[in-house]
């Protein structure tokens, strides 16, 4: 479990192919204090398991379902990658709740600059709309940010220059593709109103449930 607050940008400096999917090697800064082999880690909001560590240099594995539906099979030795350790109790939690389990990919529609700010315009597949709504959060690219306002395949966000300097949102130019994970509430609330369309009722306590 994430809260989508980005801890560093990372740099990656290695990629292999190991097919059908691909080990990659990242020199993670100080996110790497203290990770060891097993832990979870969200790049790009995509949670990954440590397979090795050395130093400030953390590698990964990501299978073809990964790659196909993230878009971490596209980036190159260079690319920079939004970093978050899973959270450990006691954490406050800053952001919203954050899986790392990616719901599709958005394409950066229109940038608006406004300096220090600026609005991005982000289009989402149709299938995600019903999980997006304004005042609402979403998680893009593994960053918490709160909607502004959402159409049937569309959303827009407002982001403050701290969040343009320290994730890779801020290098993002129109068409650029970027990892969207809705709220898990959001999710919840769809699958209660489909089988509530599809006449089945809610779940109701049985009289041994409620016995004392």
């Amino acid at each position: 479990m994430f809260t989508g607050l980005i801890e560093a940008m990372g740099q990656l400096s290695e990629i292999r192919d190991e097919p059908p999917g691909k080990r990659f090697a990242i020199d993670a800064g100080r996110v790497a204090e203290g990770v060891k082999v097993g832990d979870s880690v969200a790049i790009n909001g995509c949670c990954l398991t440590v397979v090795a560590a050395a130093g400030k240099i953390l590698e990964f594995e990501a299978g073809e379902e990964t790659l196909s539906r993230t878009n971490l099979g596209t980036l190159k030795i260079g690319s920079g990658v939004n970093l978050e350790r899973s959270l450990a109790i006691g954490d406050r939690l800053g952001g919203h709740y954050v899986t790392g389990h990616i719901d599709g990919q958005g394409m950066l529609r229109e940038r608006k600059n406004d300096p220090p700010w600026a609005t991005l315009c982000f289009e989402v597949p149709k299938r995600l709309a019903p999980q997006i709504a304004s005042k609402g959060s979403i998680a893009v690219d593994g960053v918490s940010l709160t909607i502004v306002d959402a159409d049937q395949d569309s959303f827009s966000v407002a982001l403050i220059p701290h969040t343009l300097d320290v994730t890779t949102l801020g290098q993002l130019s129109n068409g650029d593709q970027v990892n969207i994970e809705t709220d898990v509430l959001a999710k919840y609330v769809q699958r209660s109103l489909e089988m509530l369309g599809d006449g089945e009722a809610p779940l109701a306590p049985t009289h041994s449930d409620t016995d004392t």
